[in-house]
C-alpha cells in the first residue's frame, strides 16, 4: 500500500488546473496548497501553533540544514521530525540537491529560481547564492557522478552526499513525502551541461528510489517524489518529464530556475508529460502571479522562502498582492490594516503605522507580523483558486 495517494476532484475546462486531496499518513492537503518553507525546522520568526491559526496544511523543510544541525539522528531520536518541531500535519522535505549546486557552480553568483533580470526591481526573492546563503555553507562542494563532497559552514568539516545517503537521512527526518537527490542548474546554463546534469539527475533519481523502496518500513510511511531537470529547453524538459514518469514515483518535483515566461513553457512542457494522477510540486516558486500561472499549468503544491524573506525586510503584500515597504514614511501616520479585507490576524489587529515602526526601530516582532500575513496572504490566494475551480 502507497504511504501517499492523490485524489483530483474537478478539472478545469479551459486550462490544466485542478482541485484534488493528496492522502498523507499526517493528514489530507487539499490542493493546490502553498507550503511554507521551514528550512530548519521552523518557518523563521512564527510558531507552529500560528501557522495552524493560519490555514497552513503543510510546510517544509531541508535535508542539507538538519543533517548538519541538529543531525538527522538526534531527529529520529526525537521521534522524527513531526514530533521534534511540534507539527502534526503533512510535512514533506527536500533532498539538498538546490544547496548543491549553491555550493558548487552557483557559488559566488548571483542566481535565482527566477533570473535576477526578471526581478521586480523592488523585490528580492531566494537566490542561489547571495549574503544570506554565503552565511549557510562552506566553500567547497565537488560534484561528481556518484555524489558531492562538501564544508560544513559550521566547523569546516567534510561531508558526502549520495543519492542514497540522501535517502536515508531523510528516512531519519520522517516526513510524509521528501524528494529524490537532484542537481539544480541555473537557468542560463547552455543545452550540453543541461543535459549532463540531467542525466545524471536520472540516474540518481533510479538509485534514490531503489534505495526507498529497499526500506520496507519506510514505504508504508513516507512517499517519495522524482525531480524534473533541464532548464529552459522544450527537448530536455519533455525527456525528463517523461524518463521520471515511467519510474514508480509516488509524485514528482518540478527543479531549475527560471525565467518569467517559463512557467508557461517549460512548467507546461512537463505538466503534459506527467501522468495525472500524481501530484506535482512546484519547487521554490511563490510571487502572487507565478502561482496563479503554474495552477493554470497544473501544479498542485508550491513552496518558497519569499514571504517570510519579504518580511523581514519590512516588505508585505498589501492590496490586489502590490508590495508595500513600510519602511517608506509614507506608512509613519498611516493607521489603516495592512489590507482591510485581509482577515488575518495582523490586519484585524495592528495598523501599517504600528508596523513600520516595529522595522524601523529593528524589533523581532516586524518580521513576525510580517511573516504572518505574507503567509495568510499566499495560502488564502491559492485556497482561492481551489474554490474556483470547484465552484466552475
Amino acid at each position: 500500500m502507497n504511504a501517499i495517494t492523490f485524489e483530483i476532484l474537478k478539472k478545469d475546462t479551459q486550462s490544466k488546473a485542478r482541485a484534488g486531496i493528496l492522502h498523507t499518513p499526517h493528514g489530507d492537503i487539499e490542493t493546490p496548497a502553498f507550503v511554507a518553507v521551514g528550512t530548519k525546522g521552523t518557518v523563521k520568526g512564527v510558531t507552529v501553533p500560528t501557522l495552524r491559526d493560519i490555514g497552513l496544511q503543510t510546510l517544509i523543510a531541508n535535508t542539507y540544514h538538519l543533517h548538519l544541525q541538529p543531525g538527522s539522528s538526534v531527529v529520529k531520536a526525537a521521534g522524527g521530525l513531526h514530533t521534534f518541531m511540534g507539527w502534526d500535519g503533512p510535512l514533506l522535505t527536500d533532498s539538498g540537491g538546490f544547496q548543491v549546486f549553491s555550493l558548487g557552480v552557483g557559488f559566488g553568483k548571483t542566481v535565482s529560481k527566477v533570473t535576477r533580470e526578471e526581478l521586480d526591481a523592488e523585490s528580492k526573492i531566494a537566490t542561489v547564492f547571495d549574503q544570506e546563503v554565503a552565511s549557510q555553507h562552506g566553500k567547497l562542494a565537488q560534484i561528481d557522478d556518484e555524489g558531492v563532497s562538501f564544508t560544513s559552514h559550521l566547523d569546516g568539516s567534510l561531508h558526502r552526499f549520495t543519492p542514497e545517503r540522501s535517502v536515508e537521512i531523510q528516512h531519519e527526518l520522517g516526513a510524509d513525502m521528501f524528494f529524490t537527490f537532484d542537481e539544480c542548474t541555473a537557468a542560463e546554463a547552455d543545452h550540453t551541461y543541461q543535459q549532463e546534469a540531467m542525466h545524471r539527475t536520472h540516474r540518481w533519481a533510479e538509485r534514490s528510489l531503489r534505495a526507498h523502496r529497499q526500506n520496507i518500513e519506510a514505504g508504508t510511511r513516507q512517499g517519495i517524489f522524482g525531480i524534473v531537470q533541464g532548464g529552459r529547453f522544450e527537448d530536455l524538459r519533455r525527456e525528463s518529464a517523461r524518463t521520471l514518469a515511467d519510474m514508480e514515483f509516488d509524485g514528482f518535483g518540478i527543479g531549475g530556475s527560471y525565467q518569467k515566461q517559463d512557467l508557461d513553457t517549460a512548467v507546461g512542457w512537463v505538466t503534459d508529460e506527467l501522468p495525472e494522477n500524481k501530484p506535482r510540486h512546484l519547487l521554490g516558486i511563490g510571487e502572487p502571479e507565478d502561482l496563479l500561472k503554474g495552477v493554470q499549468q497544473g501544479i498542485d503544491l508550491f513552496d518558497c522562502v519569499q514571504p517570510t524573506r519579504l518580511a523581514r525586510t519590512g516588505t508585505v503584500y498589501g492590496p490586489q498582492g502590490k508590495k508595500m515597504t513600510l519602511t517608506r514614511g509614507e506608512y509613519t501616520l498611516d493607521f489603516s490594516p495592512i489590507d482591510a479585507s485581509c482577515e488575518c490576524p495582523v490586519c484585524r489587529t495592528y495598523s501599517r503605522a504600528y508596523l513600520s515602526h516595529l522595522f524601523r526601530a529593528h524589533e523581532m516582532l516586524g518580521a513576525t507580523l510580517g511573516s504572518v500575513h505574507n503567509l495568510y496572504y499566499l495560502i488564502q490566494l491559492v485556497k482561492g483558486e481551489r474554490a474556483r475551480l470547484l465552484n466552475s
